[in-house]
């Protein structure tokens, strides 16, 4: 074998190494972001946020969109749609210090919610794991306006 074809060899499995790492490394980063990028919010299921709501004082805040937030809501709860969330925040300043359970529909659009509510210094934002239709299907009280 001659020696510029060993090291061609060598350049090559260099080179095909190097895109295992590269994969290597932005698999992990995908895995690791979205861990990252919730901040200092949590997911509970509905045992927990009752828990925070009965023993804690949480504080229920609902970012559904108003028909649906007036088609069955948890009791006492806030409302401040989603879309509001970045200029209405500041309602919440008196409750900074409590524990708050964001509702959505499904659990899954209340992360810009707990991700505003996070960077003005609410230090306890939880999401409710399922949203709305999880609390429903517990069958746990809901009411209407």
């Amino acid at each position: 074998m001659e020696e510029s074809s060993i090291f061609q060899d060598y350049f090559l499995l260099r080179i095909e190494n190097i895109f295992f790492v590269i994969a290597a490394i932005v698999s992990t980063a995908m895995l690791i972001w979205p861990a990252v990028g919730k901040r200092g919010t949590k997911e509970i299921d509905t045992r927990k946020a009752i828990e925070l709501i009965n023993y804690e004082d949480a504080v229920v805040l609902d970012v559904r969109d108003e028909s649906e937030f007036a088609a069955g809501h948890l009791p006492n709860s806030k409302h401040i749609p989603t879309g509001k969330i970045e200029e209405r925040w500041v309602e919440l300043t008196k409750f900074k210090e409590k524990p708050i359970v964001v509702i959505y529909k499904s659990g899954i659009r209340s992360n810009h919610a707990s991700n505003v509510l996070y960077k003005n210094g609410f230090g306890q934002v939880h999401n409710l794991m399922g949203g709305i239709d999880a609390w429903k299907r517990a069958s746990l009280p809901i009411v209407k306006r």
